[in-house]
């Protein structure tokens, strides 16, 4: 019982130099998988826009998705498409 203690003041003690080095990080992950059935529709163009987009703002052309990476529009091919 005694060492239990012992163990539990050190533990208490550690944690408590930690927060007070500005070490300390309260944080507790939740690993949860989804499955998402459902269809995302994106708007097909025969060139890329020159209006201004919103950064995010997914469209076609010619079979390949591009994404808006800034609203003067700059975009960006999304990922490794042939």
């Amino acid at each position: 019982m005694e060492t239990e203690l012992q163990k539990l003041r050190y533990e208490i003690e550690a944690l408590k130099t930690e927060f007070y080095k500005n070490n300390f990080s309260a944080r507790q992950d939740f690993y949860k998988f989804c499955d998402f059935k459902t269809q995302l529709k994106v708007p097909s163009y025969t060139s890329t826009p020159t209006t201004k987009s919103e950064i995010g703002e997914l469209i076609e052309v010619g079979g390949l998705l591009y994404i808006c990476t800034a609203t003067t529009p700059t975009w960006t091919k999304v990922g490794l498409q042939v």
